[in-house]
């Protein structure tokens, strides 16, 4: 046989090899029961409302003819655009007859939080006041961008009214970095506090909200949710998770689907790994360093950032992480669309 088909053989067997390493994690066998809600095809939909909601263009969201939102999502139609300008955040509500929901997506935006959460990782959480609920702890700014904004009640509205014509309608909520906790704690709010049914959320690069009271609290309560992470995002590891600190530490929430990457030869996979119930598996997003902003800002081939703010990034490269984070969390339009 000659040597390119030895070589070719090689590098299938191989692939094949990695392929059952990044399909099943290490040392554990069986089907993780997330892997019946995780839905490739509707997170490819969902990735590209996350990447839409960052439009400033208030006139191209409304008339849904952005530059983000011709693609797998041109039929969306939507019903309310929300900006808050004070605290530099954003969503909108809206009707995708393909998904037979209505769809919340959020924009993590708010400028002063953003910019100074980094540093106060350890001393803002709160006592989450919930009924059902106890010794639960959030982060403060998190926890505000979304309760202590014009978000909350006017996507509630949003929502109910939609729902008052299209009962059969079931409501999916995504966002990106702080958009996706924006987009948890809505969910949450949305069950617990109005009775709203049939919730699904997908969030991407969303970091960590609470400690592992409130994660157990929020994935009994909204059990179908899907939490995207990629390769080495940096803001998924943020803010810390600290084993020894017990109830103080952050703790992700389940259900975690980690994107990685495999090389074989000069070709490149993505695969997605279904990780386990603890929402801090250590064989996925836990095993590597958390050190990209580029791994934060792509998610499936989607771009999620404003064009001005991955510019600002790119002309910097000797930041900290901690400042990295900050910039890759923060953009705050400064004037209005």
């Amino acid at each position: 046989m000659e040597d390119s088909a030895w070589r070719r053989l090689f590098f299938l067997g191989a692939f094949l090899l990695l392929l059952s390493c990044a399909t099943i994690p290490r040392g554990r066998l069986g089907v993780h029961k997330h892997e019946a809600l995780y839905n490739r095809t509707k997170a490819l939909a969902l990735v590209e409302y996350a990447s839409a909601v960052y439009i400033v263009d208030d006139a191209s969201l409304l008339a849904w003819n952005c530059s983000r939102c011709q693609g797998v999502n041109k039929d969306f139609k939507i019903h309310t655009l929300i900006v808050d300008v004070q605290h530099c955040l954003q969503a909108f509500v809206g009707v995708a007859e393909n998904l037979n929901s209505v769809v919340v997506a959020f924009r993590g935006t708010q400028k002063t939080s953003m910019q100074n959460w980094v540093e106060d990782l350890y001393f803002k959480e709160l006592d989450l006041n919930y009924p059902g609920v106890t010794d639960a702890m959030v982060h403060r700014g998190f926890y505000a961008a979304y309760h202590n904004t014009t978000l909350r009640e006017q996507v509630v509205t949003a929502v109910q009214r939609i729902q008052q014509d299209r009962s059969e309608l079931r409501v999916t909520i995504t966002g990106h970095s702080m958009g996706g906790a924006m987009a948890a704690f809505c969910a949450l709010d949305l069950t617990a506090n109005y009775g709203v049914k049939d919730i699904e959320v997908y969030t991407f690069g969303q970091p960590r909200l609470g400690n592992a009271a409130f994660a157990a609290f929020y994935i009994a309560t909204v059990p179908r949710t899907i939490r995207v992470t990629h390769e080495h995002d940096l803001v998924v590891h943020l803010p810390p998770y600290y084993p020894r600190m017990g109830q103080k530490t952050y703790h992700h929430f389940p259900n975690e689907v980690w994107l990685i990457k495999v090389s074989v030869d000069r070709m490149h996979y993505e695969f997605e790994q279904m990780c386990d119930s603890t929402g801090e598996d250590i064989y996925c997003s836990r095993s590597v360093l958390g050190n990209s902003v580029a791994d934060h800002l792509n998610y499936y081939g989607v771009y999620l950032r404003t064009v001005d703010n991955v510019l600002a990034l790119n002309s910097d490269s000797a930041n900290s992480n901690s400042s990295l984070a900050s910039q890759a969390l923060g953009y705050c339009r400064t004037t209005s669309s």
